[in-house]
């Protein structure tokens, strides 16, 4: 029998970083204790392996015993990390159509949670789930997303997202509604325009579902497997909410590989206007039924300027969104630099795997032009540590005896104020 490896919570609240406790432990930061006024729930984001794509790429597993590798092995450890740390929220990837059907579902329903499934378009079988527990949410609305357009030539990929609007059950309070978001982005390095255009697409959608009739959004939870590091423009368009890409190779967008020879430059727009996705990843206001859905509370005037500005607009090499997004992990050990890794193979150890969330406003400096941003974020109060590379290679590697996946479960515990 190979090792376990140890994982701890890490507690957020009150910048009191110190205060660490063994895995599993019920036992909450006293001074994160639940009251009244205040909801608190926790989020799991986990790119199971689909066991086809594990048996398409077995050159990523050579070092695993065969046995470790057989779904009837792994699902069963599945199951037990996802009931061991009884998340409020499970957002799910390479979730494969068969098996969830036949066993993922049935199994989860079991312990209380509603399911709600997207799968890949195409010829694929896996895709994207979330799974919500009965006893904490009402489901308000189900937005799937297609990536696939066959009316647009870049966009011939088949992954998919799906954005969940959930209300809290709350007695006695005015209930408030989170947005939870999950996708799987397109894997290939090679194609930064596929990947930026994808996420683009989601936070259109995230955008349309988080809407509030006053102008600002609710709280939202982005969760997923990005196909991207820590630091590339990718993932720092996600966390500043602005992107010039101006000159950026296509190979660069996901920061996955260090060459960018003989690649070209990101055309600009990147994707066509048929896409009807603004510059701002907000669906254009002329294809829009309803004011409301536009990217903040615009009067009727204002909208009559930004359908003129629509055309200008194209031209820009400048990506926005209107969230003020942070991740749930730092994404290197504060002591050592050492980088975390939330996935590991036999050809690469590296971070992949997010919990974007709703930042609080209160540290957030008042930015011109930051009139849309959300009013009363999510307090992040613990964390599930990660791992070095070096830590999981004491086990094997990923997938192990313990582990099933070749990527470690993302945990949060999350608080808002009512």
């Amino acid at each position: 029998m190979e090792g376990t490896i140890q994982r701890h919570w890490e507690y957020i609240c009150n910048h009191n970083k110190d205060k660490t406790k063994i895995l599993g432990d019920k036992n909450v930061d006293p001074k994160c204790e639940d009251s009244d006024n205040k909801f608190d729930f926790s989020v799991m984001s986990y790119n199971i392996l689909s066991q086809d794509l594990l048996e398409d790429n077995s050159h990523l597993y050579r070092h695993c015993r065969r046995p470790v590798l057989h779904w009837s092995f792994r699902f069963p450890n599945i199951l037990k990390e996802i009931k061991h740390f009884d998340a409020d929220v499970l957002c799910l990837q390479e979730v494969q159509e068969d098996h969830y059907g036949a066993e993922i579902r049935p199994s989860l329903e079991s312990l209380g949670y509603h399911c709600e499934y997207k799968m890949r378009t195409g010829r694929k079988p896996d895709g994207c789930a979330i799974c919500f527990k009965h006893s904490k949410f009402s489901l308000l609305s189900v937005n799937p997303v297609e990536f696939y357009r066959r009316d647009v030539p870049l966009l011939d990929r088949d992954n998919v997202g799906l954005v969940l609007l959930l209300q809290p059950k709350i007695p006695n309070a005015a209930s408030p509604v989170i947005c939870v978001a999950n996708t799987h982005l397109l894997y290939n390095p090679r194609r930064g325009d596929i990947k930026l255009t994808q996420l683009a697409m989601l936070l259109a959608e995230i955008s349309s579902v988080a809407h509030q009739k006053d102008g600002s959004f609710c709280p939202i939870v982005m969760c997923g497997d990005f196909n991207s590091v820590p630091g590339s423009p990718l993932y720092s368009f996600i966390k500043e909410g602005k992107l010039n890409y101006e000159g950026l190779a296509i190979g660069k967008v996901s920061g996955q590989e260090q060459s960018s020879r003989g690649q070209r430059i990101l055309s600009i727009p990147i994707w066509p206007p048929n896409l009807g996705i603004s510059q701002n990843c907000v669906y254009e206001v002329q294809q829009l039924p309803k004011v409301e859905k536009t990217d903040s509370d615009l009067t009727q005037t204002e909208l009559d300027k930004t359908e003129v500005l629509v055309t200008a607009e194209k031209l820009s090499s400048n990506l926005r969104h209107h969230f003020s997004l942070s991740s749930v992990y730092s994404h290197y050990f504060p002591d050592t630099g050492i980088p975390e890794v939330t996935t590991c193979h036999s050809r690469s150890a590296i971070t992949v795997d997010y919990i974007f969330y709703s930042a609080e406003k209160e540290d957030v400096a008042r930015q011109p032009g930051a009139e849309v941003a959300l009013v009363g974020g999510l307090k992040l109060l613990a964390r599930l540590s990660l791992l070095t590379e070096q830590d999981l290679w004491t086990v094997n590697g990923l997938p192990n005896e313990n582990n099933s996946s070749d990527h470690l479960p993302l945990l949060a515990k999350f608080r808002l104020e009512l």
